[in-house]
């Protein structure tokens, strides 16, 4: 008998699986109301579009589709993307864009290409579970800063930056767990910030488009492209960016924009992780995409999801308990729900299910776990419909009263 487990790498006594899928095996009960994934609503998926999309590549360039293609992606695609990111008047080239298995690879990739052993990174507190998950085998020394309504402490941030860590990442726009956004000012202050201290910074964007409150706010590349004068995706900010949210997750594409002076040690790791990505979903969602019809399908996004926003939050206001408070979130897919410090929300997912209603615990977001985070719980509101929104809310809150009685005894 082999013991593999002595035959493995040491990098992999730091791997995990995720505990976000390992929760959605157990939320798929026809009868559990669910607002554990981070799931777009299906019923929105533009199958038709893409029906379309997949007969037009097939019939016209079949043979180009099922080829191998270049490890930097789909030229057209990439055009694509590079003129929705230049919007703003930075100018983003095709050579600026790697296309990616889903944003998640492109975690995967930059941590090959920036991160050494033992390296320091600095993370909001908390943070996105995914990354923490691709980067823990590196066996990080994590710099956590604190966060409020308006993202990153700023004061805090400087007094990281002062050891000089290797790489800060966060999410800016509606946060993956918390939903909160950096605000205008202090994205500026970041970047001036790395400027001082010689800092780079991963921008991961994956909800920035789906904003359906607050005013519109320029990304990261764009206020660096802004403070060095270039105007170019030249500076201190590497973007990532994905279709998963804005067309359909499971056509897993997304992709890194990136200075050209890293891109080429960028390309040379998707090189030998799997070659290139899928030139038939590339160019299906390229035709899928084309002649406006992204654009329009956002708008359809913010509409459907700024309504079940608000019929969570309306619900939470009428059956959680008083004593539990969250960010309202101006866009995006989540929020996340501080309760009474006391309460574990992971052995109370249990719980819950007895409820038939599930949620994410938040201690996996937090580096220092249940230490720090035990007491949140993310939800989801963009995959339920409304009234499945009131009533799985309308379990929540119940099952939180139950375990904080007598305090809400009637």
């Amino acid at each position: 008998m082999v013991d593999w487990e002595v035959k493995c790498a040491e990098r992999t006594h730091y791997m995990t699986r995720s505990a976000i899928r390992e929760i959605l095996k157990l939320t798929q009960r026809p009868d559990i109301i669910s607002f554990a994934g981070g799931l777009p609503a299906p019923e929105l998926f533009p199958v038709d579009r893409v029906r379309e999309a997949a007969d037009l590549v097939l019939t016209e360039r079949g043979t180009e589709a099922l080829q191998y293609s270049a490890s930097e992606g789909v030229a057209e695609l990439r055009d694509l993307i590079a003129e929705r990111m230049s919007r703003r008047g930075v100018q983003v080239t095709r050579d600026n864009i790697l296309i990616v298995n889903g944003a998640q690879q492109g975690i995967e990739l930059i941590g090959q290409v920036l991160l050494d052993e033992g390296d320091s990174l600095v993370v909001e507190d908390p943070t996105y579970m995914g990354m923490l998950q691709a980067w823990r085998p590196y066996n990080l020394c994590y710099h956590t800063v604190p966060t409020d309504h308006d993202g990153l402490d700023i004061d805090a941030l400087r007094e990281v930056l002062k050891a000089h860590p290797k790489l800060l990442y966060l999410v800016p726009n509606f946060q993956n767990p918390q939903g909160v956004t950096l605000s205008l000012e202090r994205r500026r202050q970041l970047i001036a910030l790395l400027d001082e201290f010689d800092g780079l910074v991963v921008e991961d964007n994956p909800y920035g488009e789906l904003r359906f409150g607050g005013e519109d706010l320029p990304s990261l590349y764009e206020i660096d492209a802004e403070y060095s004068g270039k105007r170019a995706l030249d500076g201190r900010v590497i973007y990532l960016g994905t279709f998963s949210k804005i067309l359909a997750p499971g056509v897993r594409v997304g992709w890194i924009a990136a200075p050209m002076a890293i891109m080429e040690k960028l390309v040379q790791a998707k090189q030998a992780a799997d070659l290139h990505s899928s030139p038939l979903t590339q160019l299906i969602v390229s035709a899928t995409a084309r002649d406006g019809f992204l654009d329009k399908h956002i708008l359809t996004l913010r509409e459907v999801y700024r309504d079940r926003r608000d019929v969570m939050m309306d619900a939470i206001a009428t059956y959680f308990p008083e004593d539990v408070h969250f960010v309202k979130p101006e866009g995006g897919l989540f929020l996340m729900v501080h309760a009474p410090k006391h309460l574990d929300m992971t052995a109370l997912f249990k719980v819950a299910l007895d409820h038939k209603v599930a949620y994410v615990p938040g201690a996996d977001f937090y580096v220092g776990g249940a230490a720090a985070g035990g007491h949140t719980f993310r939800l989801n509101f963009s995959n339920a419909r409304p009234a499945m929104i009131e009533e799985g809310i309308k379990r929540l809150g119940a099952m939180l009263k139950d375990v904080l009685v007598p305090q809400y005894m009637p």
